[in-house]
């Protein structure tokens, strides 16, 4: 059997006649070195000015981003395993969120969750960084453990890297990614500034806890005095469908109408249930209208999906809808109203279930006339077209580079 040429499907023009690229075991092309933690109960240990990382501090997708929150001493390092680690080093996630890595940009120490690699000079860190960011099924791989799953140096020491003898191939590799993931990083920022920009315009357009007018008012409504504030009780009665049994249900979505059961609202449907019994229950019982907000009653409390009058089902008591009469409020508003709701018991408990009596008790504050409900959601729904535009875009651009890699390094599996 011949053994498949070790070359990438996409190449840089200039390198296309280069050959095939070498593969070495990464003992051969630098050191490996563990980490360790501090005592924690030995505050001194964490005063200081050298940075100490673990696994949670390292971004999922971005090998550049690392979060710098604590620092050690010297004494620190005396006296635990940790060591510090020279800038420009791999960190590999070896425990607890095996497949992330990192380049630091400067000197850190670690916890005893990374194994980190300093490579020699005839590989570089970044091309090392974005090959097996590109490749995290390979880390993942050498998972071991029952309880706490990792891989160990001599693990990673045996692995054979695939890279282009000339330094200057794998630089322009490494450029082209990270040129990427600085447009990715630059639109990740907008968006938290648009999600940052809404949070802001929420609090403003909504009267606080103990206010009965928002700070900022549409100029032509200023006049218009306080908001109302009612229980959500007497603006409507919480509704849900009637009850499908798992033997109504299918998997095969030729095979009728999508049915949402709490872990598929708001995502993708994988059950299904008939027409006929679809039409029998929609035209007897209660049913949301197009445009009714629909709420998660258990799981993640409060997540909202509005209905957009396809043909669709419910999980009964898991998701439910107030019947509130538009005339009153409009649901558009009251969309916004909960979306700063808080979900939570009387007594300031966490809602492990949503229940109707839950419901009808929490209160909203709303402006009597509609045209001042409809300015502010029409300003806030325009905000969240900005933000899912934004998201989509970053989305798109992740998909684009995960595109660009598989492309840009050698398949070694197929």
């Amino acid at each position: 059997m011949n053994k498949k040429k070790m070359i990438p499907e996409l190449r840089f023009p200039e390198f296309v006649n280069e050959g095939e690229w070498e593969e070495k075991e990464l003992r051969n092309l630098g050191q490996f070195f563990g980490g360790g933690t501090p005592e924690r109960s030995n505050s001194d240990y964490w005063i200081g000015n050298i940075p100490w990382i673990s696994s949670s501090d390292v971004a999922e997708d971005d090998i550049h981003n690392i979060s710098i929150t604590r620092f050690i001493n010297e004494n620190a390092i005396k006296e635990s395993a940790t060591k510090i680690i020279p800038k420009g080093s791999v960190l590999f996630v070896s425990r607890v969120g095996v497949g992330k890595l990192a380049i630091n940009k400067e000197e850190v120490c670690t916890s005893q969750d990374f194994t980190s690699f300093i490579p020699n000079k005839n590989v570089l860190n970044l091309f090392i960084g974005y090959y097996f960011s590109s490749n995290k099924s390979l880390l993942q791989s050498l998972n071991q453990g029952t309880s706490i799953k990792g891989f160990s140096k001599s693990d990673l020491e045996c692995f054979k890297l695939p890279y282009p003898t000339k330094p200057a191939e794998q630089q322009k590799i490494a450029s082209c990614l990270s040129s990427l993931d600085e447009v990715i990083a630059a639109h990740s920022q907008k968006l938290e500034l648009l999600k940052d920009h809404k949070k802001g315009l929420m609090q403003n357009l909504f009267p606080q806890e103990s206010e009965k007018v928002p700070k900022f008012r549409f100029p032509e409504f200023r006049n218009n005095g306080e908001w109302v504030e009612k229980k959500l009780g007497a603006i409507g009665e919480p509704l849900m469908c009637k009850r499908i049994f798992k033997e109504q249900t299918t998997s095969n979505p030729k095979d009728g109408i999508p049915f949402y059961k709490i872990g598929t609202f708001g995502r993708t449907a994988d059950s299904y249930i008939p027409q006929e019994l679809y039409n029998d229950f929609k035209s007897k019982y209660s049913f949301p209208n197009n445009g009714d907000i629909l709420i998660s009653a258990a799981g993640t409390i409060g997540r909202l999906v509005v209905y957009d009058g396809s043909p669709a089902y419910f999980q009964d008591s898991n998701i439910v809808w107030l019947d509130n009469d538009e005339q009153i409020i409009l649901n558009c508003f009251l969309f916004h109203c909960y979306t700063i709701l808080k979900w939570q018991t009387s007594d300031g408990g966490i809602i492990s279930r949503l229940y109707n009596s839950d419901l009808k008790n929490m209160s909203i504050k709303y402006p009597k006339e509609k045209k001042e409900q409809q300015k502010i959601a029409s300003c806030l729904s325009s905000l969240d077209a900005l933000i899912a535009a934004q998201t989509e875009k970053i989305e798109q651009l992740k998909l684009h580079k995960k595109g660009l890699m598989q492309g840009l390094f050698p398949k070694i599996n197929d």
